[in-house]
């Protein structure tokens, strides 16, 4: 796509596969029931982004999610050519992992703990919690994000601290929701999950963690903007 190199494509695709692939996948063979299992799911999640930031920051932003890329829009630092763009390249790689993890699976979890390869689910909060749960844990996730990029000497540590983030969002999360906050992650799952609900519940971890960026970047813009000399 003009505009957008096929490096900064490829390095999204990448990034979202391995996340995808690494975090459902703590999840699928580690199920998130026992404490042990929950913290390992949420750090898998979290050290993949920390280790993706590093590689391929340079590259492309290291995104990796569709909801961080609508809050950067929507602040102002990319177009809409590289937003598309992105998406394409989240979507088919949050594909892509989800399938070379229920291959994996099928060999040597056929139980899957999880249920559906990390699949997210309303779980026990119910539709309406699902939607705010997601809502709020997008907000403080692109929040970090939309701050910790904006200063440059902070480069060095932003991969980091997105990390650790995304890991406490986890934590919080994946009882109630099995955390989404990411629209591409949800999606690859749900493809591949027994039955229907996921892909029926899938609207939810779409349009929530878009509100909850879009809800992050309006604030960010309003609140933590440097004002002008």
């Amino acid at each position: 796509m003009q505009g957008v190199s096929n490096k900064a494509f490829f390095a999204e695709f990448i990034g979202t596969l391995v996340l995808v692939f690494m975090g459902c996948g703590a999840a699928v063979f580690l199920g998130c029931d026992a404490a042990g299992g929950h913290l390992a799911v949420a750090f898998s999640f979290g050290l993949s982004i920390v280790a993706m930031a590093y590689v391929i920051g340079n590259v492309s932003g290291c995104h990796v999610n569709p909801a961080v890329s609508l809050g950067m829009l929507l602040a102002g630092r990319i177009d809409g050519k590289t937003f598309s763009a992105y998406l394409g390249a989240q979507f088919s790689g949050a594909i892509v992992g989800a399938a070379l993890l229920k291959k994996l699976a099928d060999n040597y979890a056929p139980g899957d703990q999880t249920g559906g390869l990390g699949a997210n689910g309303f779980g026990t909060v119910g539709m309406t919690g699902a939607i705010v749960v997601e809502v709020i844990l997008t907000f403080i996730f692109v929040f970090t994000i939309l701050g910790v990029t904006a200063d440059e000497s902070k480069g060095a540590v932003a991969g980091l601290v997105i990390g650790l983030t995304l890991t406490f969002v986890h934590i919080v999360g994946i009882p109630l929701t099995g955390t989404s906050v990411n629209p591409a992650r949800s999606f690859g799952p749900a493809i591949f999950a027994e039955g229907t609900q996921a892909l029926e519940q899938y609207w939810v971890f779409l349009v929530a963690p878009l509100a909850g960026a879009a809800l992050a970047a309006l604030l960010y813009k309003a609140v933590a903007k440097p004002k002008a000399a």
